[in-house]
């Protein structure tokens, strides 16, 4: 390659505090009118003074603990300042955040790449305000503010240049969704932005130190566009170079039905804000028990060492990543501990797919479920045996989502056990055979899928009692007379 990539990431993650950052309005906007979640200081009516929300506090130490940034656990001092920028959607004039000395310092993010462990150091993190929102109603010559997002608390994790690829700058992004979610700092709902991702990009000569110009995409609310953004401005600024020209630099978006990024406004550096330290809010003096606080409501597994434990439970490294991306689904698993590979594949299977999609639909997670480890392990027993179809099992875990009476006991009550009775299942099939000539005829002159047909009527028929292997293998066998 002639050139190589360096990239960095911004990452705004919306903390999930009940109230804003300096105000007790809801900090939950997504179903409300334009401007229901407003008061004076969200709004900056003159005279309204900010106060620092404690919780939004608490949450950022535990993201430093999740970014590895207070591995000595000292007491340190930290302060906020005014970033002074005129914007429609910005009602002070300037947005409250914080500058030299942010809430975080130093710290990694580490995850898996290639069969390796990549590191990505992080440069800071800080707490800020968030702005309100413009909307621009199509054919008119005017836009819309709500302001219900205005003083919502951020916290802006700042990378290091470190990563060489999209596909590098994505995995690194989808870690950090699962570390501040784990952490429980963020639900990180990328659909609502309460995870967006500023992405940098430059391009350098091969082996040339230096850095070369960079542009900034920004308001990147999935981890498609974050890789979409790196190929696409490599392709860009390779052409710019190529052609002897420079690359500027600016601020981009993204357009994702076309994949491509488009110009903004140039870019502005530090001295054009005009930063200075907040007056109206006292500085913060972090304390080593207020670390302990917070390091104490950490999850004991981070994704790292999840993966390290699931790796030894009998899965692939796909299979890993999809239990990683839902901790309840991968801690259910640990407790499964299964050896069968046909019980293993249900129990995978039906946790990633059946149960989720149900604990979704009763707006309930998985520790709500009254199903136990026991209990997927004897379902997936029963399917592996052949004593219960697919289709059964999952209705029987249903039944048994709020009361687990044992599945044995409910899947006999109920009729769901597969009949393995040759005499049964040979009365059945004969009944299908003498009502369906025509698929019987195009089975004999050698289409296979109407023996398929044909072994769905039987089940249809047994109401999906019948043994489909079984099934299959009388029809095909009676077929052939």
């Amino acid at each position: 390659m002639k050139y190589e990539v360096v990239i960095g990431i911004e990452t705004h993650v919306q903390l999930a505090t009940k109230s804003k950052l300096f105000c007790g309005c809801n900090n939950d906007s997504r179903e409300a009118k334009p401007n229901a979640h407003v008061c004076p200081v969200c709004i900056a009516l003159p005279g309204a003074l900010p106060v620092l929300n404690k919780a939004a506090v608490e949450l950022a130490l535990k993201a430093g603990l999740a970014l590895n940034a207070y591995s000595d656990m000292l007491e340190f001092h930290t302060k906020f300042d005014r970033k002074n920028y005129f914007y429609p959607d910005s009602p002070s004039g300037y947005q409250i955040t914080q500058f030299d000395e942010p809430i975080i310092g130093n710290g990694f993010v580490e995850f898996p790449f290639e069969g390796e462990t990549k590191r990505v150091g992080i440069t800071r993190a800080h707490l800020e305000a968030d702005a309100g929102k413009l909307t621009h109603p199509a054919g008119k010559d005017y836009s819309l503010v709500d302001l219900n997002r205005a003083g919502t608390p951020l916290l802006e994790i700042v990378s290091e240049p470190d990563m060489r690829s999209a596909a590098e700058a994505k995995a690194y992004a989808e870690e950090l969704y699962h570390l501040m979610r784990y952490a429980g700092v963020s639900d990180c709902d990328l659909y609502y932005g309460n995870m967006r991702f500023d992405v940098n990009v430059s391009l350098r000569l091969a082996g040339q130190k230096e850095f070369g110009t960079r542009t900034e995409s920004k308001n990147l609310n999935s981890f498609r566009a974050v890789a979409g953004v790196v190929e696409y401005e490599m392709k860009r600024q390779a052409e710019i170079l190529d052609a002897g020209e420079k690359v500027v630099q600016e601020t981009r978006g993204w357009d994702e039905s076309k994949g491509e990024t488009f110009s903004q406004r140039t870019k502005e550096e530090a001295h054009d804000y005009r930063y200075f330290p907040e007056p109206d809010l006292p500085p913060v003096q972090v304390t080593s028990d207020m670390l302990k606080v917070a390091s104490n409501g950490m999850p004991e597994k981070m994704p790292m060492e999840l993966r390290q434990e699931l790796a030894g439970a009998g899965i692939s490294g796909r299979e890993v990543e999809t239990l990683v991306a839902n901790i309840e689904a991968a801690e259910l698993w640990l407790q499964l501990n299964i050896e069968n590979p046909e019980q293993a594949k249900f129990a995978f299977n039906w946790l990633v797919g059946d149960m989720l999609r149900l604990a979704e639909a009763k707006g309930k997670s998985l520790r709500e479920s009254d199903v136990s480890s026991l209990t997927v392990a004897a379902v997936g027993e029963m399917v592996a045996a052949g004593k219960l179809s697919s289709t059964n099992s999952k209705a029987l875990l249903a039944m048994l989502w709020e009361n687990d009476e044992g599945a044995h006991h409910v899947a006999e009550r109920e009729g769901l056990l597969q009949q393995s009775d040759a005499g049964e299942l040979e009365a059945w099939t004969d009944q299908v055979i003498k009502d369906n000539p025509k698929p019987v005829a195009d089975y004999q002159k050698g289409e296979a899928k109407a023996l398929g047909f044909l072994v769905g009527q039987v089940m249809k028929l047994s109401k999906g009692q019948a043994n489909p292997p079984m099934v299959n293998e009388i029809l095909k066998d009676k077929l052939k007379k």
